[in-house]
């Protein structure tokens, strides 16, 4: 899998505070064998981030792209103004159970405005800018990013079904 990794932040763009989330996030890639594309700064501003994410998706084709940071409440936290206006397609569940999720480690993660979908055969994502928000976040893409990439692709991997009642073996593949 192809990532990119964009980390939307003032202060990181600027040289005046370590991009570690970046970093958090580059690791896991390279610890899941995804190749990291992709890998840029860039500050707080619909104009800059939305001109990393088309590329990345329409020339680069990248199978994932992450954003960390500028989902808060912030007057230039903009990260998701910038990405809904490159999606085609939201999958708001996503955005909803990396919220769930970080809450049950911090209240503040309800004010993560991030959200997630898809631009052609490209999944993005936001994450929050805090190294805890974003392995709370990681962990959540960890169960199933790589059967979404894979339906994204239009793969048709197997899904996963609950046994039926009566304990009858339901299919390993269902149709799409």
């Amino acid at each position: 899998m192809r990532i990119g990794i964009l980390t939307v932040s003032d202060g990181c763009a600027y040289g005046e505070r370590e991009d570690v989330s970046g970093a958090l996030i580059a690791a896991w890639a390279h610890g899941r064998g995804y190749e990291v594309a992709c890998k840029e700064v860039v500050p707080d501003e619909v104009g800059r981030i939305a001109g990393s994410l088309l590329p990345w998706c329409d020339e680069l084709g990248l199978d994932l792209v992450l954003t960390t940071g500028g989902t808060g409440f912030g007057p230039r936290d903009v990260t998701p103004e910038a990405t809904l206006a490159v999606l085609e397609r939201l999958a708001p569940g996503i955005a909803e159970e990396i919220r769930r999720r970080g809450v049950v480690k911090t209240p503040l993660a309800v004010l993560s405005r991030g959200v997630a979908g898809t631009r052609g055969r490209t999944f993005l994502v936001n994450l929050p800018g805090s190294p805890g928000g974003v392995r709370d976040g990681l962990d959540v893409l960890s169960a199933w990013v790589d059967h979404a990439v894979g339906l994204i692709r239009g793969e048709n991997p197997a899904h996963p079904h609950p046994r039926k009642a009566g304990g009858d073996a339901a299919p390993a593949e269902l149709g799409s």
